[in-house]
């Protein structure tokens, strides 16, 4: 996939990942067709403009955990964006996957190609 098209996969899923739910980066990357690029997910995150209406705030760490460092102005923001939507972030920035997390539903494709 080019670079371009992986961009656009990435920003695509991330605005399907629902209102009060939330998603890792690998998973993220999976649904985009980029399976094991978590890292590119992030990256194309932190380059998007902050005006651009994509909910960068909805993808976290595997382990629930959110990325940026306990306390700062981006960790804030996120954890305020996601109780604005429901969303229980613990004082440690870790959320419920299994309360929270965006369910796979295997699409056609994914069924049979994998």
């Amino acid at each position: 996939m080019h670079a371009a098209a992986a961009i656009a996969a990435i920003l695509d899923t991330v605005r399907k990942i629902p209102a009060g739910r939330v998603s890792s980066y690998g998973e993220v990357a999976a649904r985009a067709g980029l399976k094991g690029r978590a890292r590119m997910v992030g990256r194309v995150l932190g380059m998007a403009p902050q005006d651009h209406p994509v909910p960068w705030y909805r993808v976290l760490k595997a382990d629930g955990r959110i990325a940026f460092p306990l306390g700062s102005d981006a960790y804030k923001e996120q954890v305020r964006r996601l109780r604005k939507e429901g969303v229980t972030v613990s004082k440690t920035g870790r959320v419920d996957l299994a309360a929270h997390g965006w369910s796979r539903e295997q699409s056609l494709d994914e069924l049979l190609w994998g």
